[in-house]
């Protein structure tokens, strides 16, 4: 007993109400409003098993609301409840305000009849509590019916959001807009694991806050593409344009190797016709291995990877008229990085001049782009480094 039992059993007593509910009715609202009432699914069973011992649906004072089963009772009604489980389930419902205990000189629960057969007094459990607070439970139950609300539109929100922001750090990969894609890709990833398994309202609501962050920053990159290139007065279409992000020119980046005596240049006819917006710390984090064949075991620049290619091409027994095809469709920096991935999935590739081919057939008709290919090499090379770490 504590005095917050005792002054809701007090104010249950001394409630005057001539309303009549149903008993279901209010069972349902008890049901719907039981994470603020601290219930679990165990206790309503055992409330369900109390009503149903209430002879009539409808529930007054002007009809009997203590119902007085056993516990063995009570058990067979409860689906076979075990009786600690019991006793614990009817003690949360007493605590909640649910029923009130109305106990008898010996501790039995029983009823004592009058002479014309009718209940003059029981000892129990009373129901008072469910018709006085009607109202209340009611409430409590819309109140948890707008939260399940509130929580599906955020929810929805945050799904929506995570799928357009996900969309569009692609398209901007894929089709090589100037902008710290890295940094967004590393920050989406970021964000979406923090996402709880059971996630609250609040959880969402900052969730949501942070993505449409992150959504406005790359909208904001897109933008500006687009207002540069409406600027420079291109006409090239915006699904196709490609745009450097290197401060180096494209004359630039085409290398000068060094050839061995006896050895035929691989003479490229053509200017790239992409030049690429991924930075350089990008495509080495996916293509860690071709950074051993740059010049002095290692590749600082763009200069560097090109050279790379050259060499990681002959040892994985691509011809040089393939390579030298794949550097006039996608371009030499492109092709070079075309190049890195399929040294890193080598393993996994019966053909590598086959396959280059065939990515380089697909970019001649639009149908390839570097972004996703790239990513999916980072995205291995992270799993890896973190299973053997």
């Amino acid at each position: 007993m504590t005095l917050a039992l005792v002054r809701r059993q007090i104010e249950t007593e001394t409630s005057s109400t001539d309303k009549v509910i149903d008993k279901w009715r209010v069972f349902r609202d008890v049901s719907d409003a039981r994470t603020l009432l601290g219930l679990q699914d165990r206790a309503l069973t055992v409330l369900n098993a109390l009503l149903t011992f209430h002879p009539t649906t409808e529930l007054s004072e002007e009809k009997n609301l203590v119902v007085f089963p056993s516990n063995a009772q009570l058990s067979a009604r409860a689906n076979g409840i075990a009786g600690t489980t019991l006793r614990k389930n009817l003690a949360a419902l007493v605590e909640a305000g649910i029923v009130i205990r109305k106990d008898s000189p010996n501790g039995k629960r029983y009823a004592r009849k009058g002479a014309g057969g009718s209940i003059e007094d029981a000892y129990g459990f009373s129901l008072g509590p469910l018709l006085a607070r009607s109202d209340e439970f009611a409430l409590m139950a819309q109140e948890v019916a707008a939260e399940h609300r509130r929580f599906r539109m955020v929810k929805d929100r945050l799904s929506i959001a995570r799928r357009d922001v996900r969309k569009l750090i692609s398209a901007g990969i894929e089709e090589g807009i100037p902008g710290d894609w890295e940094q967004a890709e590393a920050y989406y990833i970021e964000i979406a694991a923090r996402i709880p398994r059971r996630p609250t309202l609040a959880d969402l609501t900052a969730l949501i806050d942070d993505m449409s962050l992150l959504q406005e920053e790359v909208v904001r990159m897109l933008e500006n593409h687009v207002k540069s290139t409406k600027s420079d007065g291109n006409d090239i279409a915006y699904g196709r344009h490609i745009q450097n992000s290197n401060t180096e020119s494209c004359n630039e980046l085409e290398p000068s190797f060094e050839m061995k005596q006896g050895e035929k240049p691989e003479v490229i006819t053509k200017p790239a016709t992409q030049t690429q917006a991924f930075p350089l710390s990008m495509v080495l984090r996916g293509c860690p291995e071709i950074a051993a064949f740059g010049p002095g075991g290692g590749v600082g620049n763009w200069r560097d990877l090109m050279s790379a290619a050259v060499t990681v091409r002959s040892m994985l027994g691509v011809s040089p008229s393939a390579y030298e095809e794949a550097c006039e469709v996608m371009g030499q920096a492109a092709a070079a990085i075309a190049i890195a991935c399929i040294y890193e999935r080598a393993g996994h590739i019966n053909s590598a001049g086959g396959y280059l081919r065939d990515l380089t057939a697909k970019a001649r008709r639009g149908e390839f782009s570097l972004g996703p290919m790239l990513m999916a090499a980072i995205r291995a090379n992270a799993s890896y480094a973190k299973a053997v770490g």
